[in-house]
């Protein structure tokens, strides 16, 4: 076990550099299409997956989550998998098909009745996918899983630029979506020799760990979606597409960071959660490295929200400069419970997870609509950061009562030095702002370079003060900064 132990960080970092490989290919299609596109394309497209994640999320078992967490599963494991989810995304095809002259009423759009129509059927694509391909991912092999998920990524891409330059229009995001799911069903056969087969000889097992990912799921659904559910019902179609891309823009850094790496650390938490004191210390680690890089990504992404903003999307966009400025900050408390999630999922704590999420959605719904019920796009935004404090605190309770030996000052310990060091980069960035008085891209670089050092500067130098103890500024430094310079 000890020699594994540096492979599960290692292992993170890896994927998060394939990660922001693949998000490069999100990146350029978002330029391109902020200019081909007008903020309404983009307001029904995201409208219209309100309406998609919710039949999904309704039907949706979390077999994946069951198949992740169950440690030797067997072929008929994966053969019931497979079967349940074939039978889920049949059904939602149908009710989506059904039921979305209905979400076109609700949200005042007649426009989206036939876009959620089509989207329908990337339910179906999705349940056809070989449910073997999740041991690339469960068996910790980096490099094919990226592989997976970047050729369907960008034959999206591809698709839906093309269908861009040529129709102008939001059908090309349909396209897009389409395409991705179709190459995903493909590739999940070739690269896995391994074929599922109708069976429900585990439906059993599956279903009494499944039922509360179940219930975790439909939280999870409207802790991410409520706020555009709320936006959309009260604010313009342009409105609405400019506070989805302005969210997507704002969790980019921290997202982007912390996805891959919980993808690696899952596996890893499900391997020693026997060893609860080995759980406890790989856990810490792990929240200190996304403590370490999440905090200032998404602080550092709120300083350069303008200069972002108008390179990416242009002059058009500038309204989605204060939403994106606003909606940054709450990926740094996001950072924080991140790892805690995938360690309370590892040790089959589905009830407690989804007690946390519903008590955030409670949270949010009552403020979105009993204390502030005319609030728009800013005041949700605004609300969002609250929430995601509140959430910090709370389930900051929940993991210390659940994983033994964990106390609050141990978890608190691991982001003192990132949070005082954002600190300081958002103190030096607003104070030397007003003297960088050049284009917007130098502005961009030196905002940077700045923030990055005076990050750098105060968190290895407080950590050198106060003794160099071993933690995530030791393993960026003997396993990451050390090796590379002796490349160099």
């Amino acid at each position: 076990m000890t020699a594994a132990k540096p492979n599960i960080i290692h292992g993170a970092f890896l994927a998060i550099a394939m990660r922001w490989t693949d998000r490069l290919i999100g990146l350029l299609s978002t330029i391109i299409l902020a200019r081909l596109l007008v903020p309404a394309d983009f307001g029904i497209i995201a409208t219209a997956s309100i309406a998609i994640a919710l039949a999904d999320v309704l039907l949706e078992m979390g077999v994946w989550v069951v198949l992740m967490q169950t440690k030797n599963p067997t072929p008929a494991h994966y053969n019931t998998a497979w079967t349940i989810r074939l039978i889920q995304t049949s059904i939602m095809t149908g009710v989506v098909l059904l039921t979305a002259p209905y979400a076109s009423a609700y949200f005042n759009n007649p426009e989206l009745t036939p876009v959620i129509r089509v989207l329908a059927f990337t339910f179906l694509l999705e349940g056809l996918e070989n449910i073997w391909i999740i041991t690339l991912q469960k068996d910790q092999q980096y490099t094919r899983d990226f592989r997976f998920m970047f050729l369907k990524r960008f034959t999206g891409f591809v698709v839906t630029i093309a269908c861009a330059v040529v129709y102008e229009s939001y059908w090309a995001l349909v396209a897009g979506n389409l395409s991705g799911r179709l190459t995903g069903v493909i590739l999940s056969y070739a690269m896995h020799p391994s074929r599922p087969r109708l069976s429900l000889e585990k439906f059993r097992e599956i279903f009494m760990l499944s039922q509360w990912v179940w219930v975790r799921s439909i939280a999870q659904y409207f802790q991410l979606r409520l706020h555009e559910i709320v936006v959309a019902s009260r604010e313009s179609s342009s409105v609405m597409g400019i506070y989805t891309l302005a969210g997507q823009i704002a969790a980019m850094p921290t997202s982007e960071l912390l996805a891959p790496l919980n993808r690696v650390l899952f596996p890893a938490f499900v391997k020693v959660k026997n060893d609860l004191d080995e759980l406890k210390r790989v856990f810490l680690l792990a929240q200190s490295v996304q403590a370490l890089v999440a905090i200032p990504a998404g602080v550092g992404m709120a300083l350069v929200a303008h200069e972002i903003v108008t390179l990416m999307l242009g002059e058009k966009w500038q309204p989605a400069v204060p939403l994106v400025e606003t909606l940054a900050l709450t990926g740094c408390f996001t950072a924080i419970t991140s790892s805690g999630i995938y360690v309370l999922s590892a040790l089959g704590k589905f009830r407690i997870t989804a007690m946390y999420s519903w008590i955030e959605v409670a949270i949010f719904a009552t403020l979105a609509y009993l204390a502030f019920p005319d609030a728009g796009a800013a005041m949700v935004a605004q609300l969002r950061v609250v929430l995601a404090l509140l959430g910090l605190i709370s389930f900051t309770l929940f993991l210390c009562r659940e994983l033994p030996g964990l106390k609050v000052r141990e978890m608190a310990t691991s982001v003192v030095r990132p949070a005082l060091g954002a600190s300081a980069m958002y103190w030096a960035i607003t104070a030397l702002s007003p003297y960088l008085n050049v284009a917007p891209v130098l502005q961009l670089i030196l905002k940077i370079f700045i923030g990055a050092l005076v990050y750098a500067v105060t968190v290895f130098g407080t950590w050198a003060l106060l003794g160099r103890k071993a933690g995530a500024e030791s393993y960026v430094l003997g396993k990451l900064v050390r090796p590379l310079l002796k490349k160099l």
